[in-house]
This record gives structure tokens, C-alpha cells and sequence, in this order.
């Protein structure tokens, strides 16, 4: 019984949420052109480095659809979401939403809903057209690619949680989220493949929040022999340590009312 009321309860907060979402019409576009922009962008320059034989040894279009997942968490997800928090809070919905009986995790994850869905759907859009259009293999290691994503979709919503501490209003919020975005797009591997960094930048990068669940999307997707078998494992256990930081700042410094 317990089980089905919190259902029941982050059901509504999802609709309510989803309602607000599609009467945003930034939001909505910020969550499902601005992902499928930057990848159709970003093609032309990487079908360049791919004809001219860069030293990195970079496939086209693998990068490509892999980069386009990290995209999608990064604008439908993490953007989109600071965004929704900061609102939600300075409109007070969220102060009043705790005297009611959702649990804090509850309205959390309740506002989190819509966006974790139009990212996955995105995800598997994407899948589906590389592997029709771009004539890539199907997933090799299924549960890979979904572990990367699910995991992406987390830590993604708790990192914006956690960013809005920082975040005293929404037009901040292209402030305050731009170090991440473009820590993540140039170090994780989205525009450009860690191979190519100078050595030590592309190890330090390979420990930012997003490499790892992009290490384990393009394992899932594309396959192949890793050359540590532990590589997956890392990846996903250093995923997990990121979500489970972001949960903890949530925990510790979110903050459920504007600051006077």
C-alpha cells in the first residue's frame, strides 16, 4: 500500500510537471532541438577529421551518435532541470509541496519525470537512426548502454539539484550551469575524442562526471574488446561515485525556499 501511494504520488507530481513542461516552450525546444542541433552542427567538422586521417583515429560518426546521448543529458536533462528547480523554488511550489505527503525525494524525482523521459526517448530515437541511417550495428552489450544511460539520467538530475544551490534565479541559470556544459562537451569526449588531448588533460578528463557514462554508452553500443577488461567496471563504478556525491550535496545544501 505504501509502495503504491508513492507511485501514485510521483505520478502526479510527473503530470503536473510534464503540463508545465509543454506549455514552456524553451524548455521544450531547449530539450528537443537544441540536442539534435548540436549534433547535426557538429558533423561537418567531424567528417572532416575523419577525412583528413587525424592522428586520433576518429570514426565519424560513432562519435557522433555517442556525443549525441551526451548532449541530450546535458540540455534535456541537466539544463532543463536547473531550470525547473530554480522555478519550482522561487514560486515556493516546492515549500509547499513539503507540507503535503511527498517526501523530499518523492517531489524531487517527481519534477525530475518528464525530463528523464523525453531523454530517453531521445536516446533511443538516436540509437534507432544511427543504426538505420548511419548504417551502425545494433547494440552489442545492451545492458551496458542502458546501465550508461540510466546511470547519465541520475547523476544528471542530482547535478542540477545540487547546481541550483548556486542558482538564485532562472535567467542565472545559463550562468551556472555553463561550467559544466563546456567542461563536459570538451572533456568528456562529445567534441572531441580524449585521444587526442595532451596525455595528462586527457586522463584528468577521463574523470569528469560524463566520461564515464559515456565510456560505458559507446561500450554498450558499439562493443568491442576493451584494453583492460576492468574498463567497464571502472567506468561504472566511477559513474556511481559521481551520483552518489551529487546525492549527498543534494542531501546537505539544497535549499527548498528562495534565500531572503
Amino acid at each position: 500500500m505504501t509502495a503504491t501511494r508513492a507511485r501514485n504520488r510521483l505520478a502526479a507530481l510527473g503530470r503536473a510537471e510534464a503540463t508545465l513542461l509543454l506549455r514552456n516552450r524553451t524548455a521544450l525546444a531547449t530539450a528537443l532541438l537544441l540536442p539534435a542541433g548540436m549534433v547535426a552542427a557538429w558533423r561537418p567538422a567531424l567528417g572532416g577529421l575523419a577525412a583528413g586521417g587525424s592522428s586520433a583515429g576518429v570514426d565519424a560518426d560513432r562519435l557522433l551518435v555517442s556525443s549525441g546521448i551526451g548532449f541530450i543529458l546535458l540540455f534535456a536533462v541537466y539544463y532543463n532541470l536547473v531550470a525547473a528547480y530554480v522555478a519550482r523554488r522561487e514560486s515556493l511550489v516546492l515549500k509547499r509541496l513539503r507540507t503535503g505527503e511527498p517526501t523530499d525525494p518523492e517531489i524531487l524525482a517527481g519534477t525530475a519525470l518528464p525530463a528523464a523521459a523525453v531523454a530517453v526517448a531521445q536516446c533511443l530515437a538516436l540509437v534507432a537512426a544511427g543504426t538505420v541511417l548511419l548504417h551502425l550495428p545494433l547494440p552489442r552489450r545492451p545492458v551496458l548502454l542502458l546501465a550508461g544511460v540510466a546511470l547519465g539520467v541520475v547523476l544528471m538530475a542530482a547535478l542540477a539539484a545540487a547546481s541550483t544551490v548556486v542558482t538564485r534565479s532562472v535567467e542565472l541559470a545559463q550562468l551556472t550551469t555553463a561550467p559544466l556544459l563546456a567542461v563536459s562537451a570538451l572533456g568528456s569526449g562529445l567534441l572531441l575524442p580524449l585521444r587526442s588531448l595532451p596525455h595528462p588533460l586527457g586522463e584528468v578528463c577521463r574523470w569528469l562526471p560524463l566520461t564515464p557514462v559515456l565510456d560505458l554508452v559507446r561500450t554498450g553500443w558499439l562493443g568491442g574488446t576493451p584494453a583492460d577488461p576492468a574498463e567497464p567496471l571502472l567506468a561504472l563504478g566511477a559513474a556511481l561515485a559521481w551520483t552518489l556525491l551529487a546525492v549527498f550535496a543534494v542531501h546537505r545544501w539544497f535549499r527548498w525556499e528562495p534565500r531572503r
